[in-house]
């Protein structure tokens, strides 16, 4: 079209100018006859290009069919969650405290090791107890001897009662301070309340404690839990044995299987939240306490969804859609395959599919890539060669 308007503006000027010579009589025959015939020149180019342009916009121009991926949405049957987010907690957990003030005389674990219940950890300095213990205990003898002699003597009513009474009472004060003594020592050899996993050493060898001072964390990692809230409403749905499973970023590509072992007699008077307890088996040690972790609850009635591969919805502002492929027949009989754009309700979401409540029904056919490219009406033509392998529980290999 460019090309034609400047044809036209050329001879429309010609033409001005033409008029103007002749209306001041200041042109010749032959510069007449030349600019006539220029006119006429100009003229017919502009009517030849003019008509080349009326039969190419005659001419009906269709785009080829775009090329696309498709699935079926379908009927499946999913079990029905209550999601939640908890954390993880030993069933077990304690870090190992001095009791009693001394120095450390030896420490009898490694950092990061596993130990059993009742194993040494760590030896403070009893020296001294050991002196008064055996002291103690030599008194305990000789309270012991005078108390049989005093009870042979009683026999014979040799002595008084009074006296065997004294000597009784003697024997049972040197046992109790042996005991005492004991007792001392017994809190300065620190040993393992439970089996489990040591943490990072956090005392030196020679180094004064106090009571109270921290030693080492030691935490049970298997079984362990997992704490978290569920709003009042769901109390009704679990009870103690109710499945329950979970996953983390720290263990990525993995979900961890667990039962209800708790659930708290109250609810939380600011949330409205009840608090329950799962237990989970952790023979690798993998979870650890104070991760973070997503729950589910698996409650025992199952549902049926009817789902999609989760590429396939075009997300809007207004409102959801995908692009169904649907069959269409021209007057000449041949059948080809256009995009209509339905709106659609969205309802879970699990791993690369998602359920549709409604817009759809089982066996219809939607585009699953590049929805975002297309439009609605537009010929397509369908090739799964290159489809996504879309998965329920998906395991991306670079995770």
């Amino acid at each position: 079209m460019p090309s034609v308007l400047l044809i036209l503006l050329v001879a429309g000027a010609l033409v001005l100018v033409l008029l103007l010579l002749l209306a001041f009589r200041a042109i010749t025959g032959v510069a007449c006859f030349a600019l006539s015939v220029l006119v006429v020149i100009v003229g017919g180019l502009a009517a030849i290009k003019i008509s080349e342009f009326k039969k190419m916009g005659a001419v009906k121009w269709t785009m080829p069919p775009t090329p696309v991926t498709t699935a079926a949405a379908s009927e499946e049957t999913w079990d029905r969650i209550l999601p939640a987010v908890g954390s993880l907690a030993a069933v077990q957990g304690v870090t190992v405290s001095a009791q009693l003030d001394g120095n450390v005389a030896k420490i009898a674990f490694e950092p990061g090791s596993t130990v059993a219940a009742g194993d040494l950890l760590l030896q403070q300095d009893i020296t001294s107890e050991n002196a008064q213990l055996a002291s103690a205990q030599a008194a305990a003898e000789l309270a012991k001897t005078n108390l049989a002699r005093s009870r042979e003597l009683l026999e014979k009513t040799t002595i008084s009662q009074q006296q065997f009474d004294s000597d009784d009472s003697a024997y049972k004060q040197a046992v109790a301070q042996a005991a005492n003594i004991q007792a001392t020592i017994d809190k300065k050899t620190i040993r393992a309340p439970f089996s489990g996993r040591l943490g990072i050493r956090l005392v030196n060898l020679g180094q004064t404690l106090k009571a109270g001072d921290p030693i080492v964390s030691l935490q049970a990692l298997d079984p362990i839990f997992a704490d978290f809230s569920l709003p009042q409403q769901d109390l009704p749905q679990i009870s103690q044995g109710t499945a329950v499973r979970i996953t983390s970023d720290a263990i990525a590509g993995r979900m961890a299987h667990g039962k209800i072992t708790a659930i708290n007699p109250d609810v939380d008077s600011a949330t409205r939240n009840v608090r329950a307890e799962a237990t989970f088996a952790n023979a690798d040690g993998n979870l650890r306490p104070g991760m973070f972790v997503d729950v589910e609850v698996v409650l025992p009635a199952k549902q049926t969804v009817l789902v999609i591969p989760a590429t396939s919805v075009l997300y809007a502002p207004y409102g959801d859609s995908v692009f169904v492929v649907d069959s269409k027949t021209d007057a000449a009989g041949k059948t080809s395959q256009v995009l209509r754009q339905q709106f659609v309700r969205l309802g879970e979401k699990r791993g690369d599919f998602v359920a549709v409540t409604s817009g759809l029904k089982s066996g219809d056919v939607v585009v699953t890539t590049g929805a975002f490219k297309l439009h609605n009406g537009i010929p397509v033509t369908i090739d799964n060669s290159l489809a996504p392998d879309a998965q329920l529980a998906p395991e991306p290999g670079d995770s």
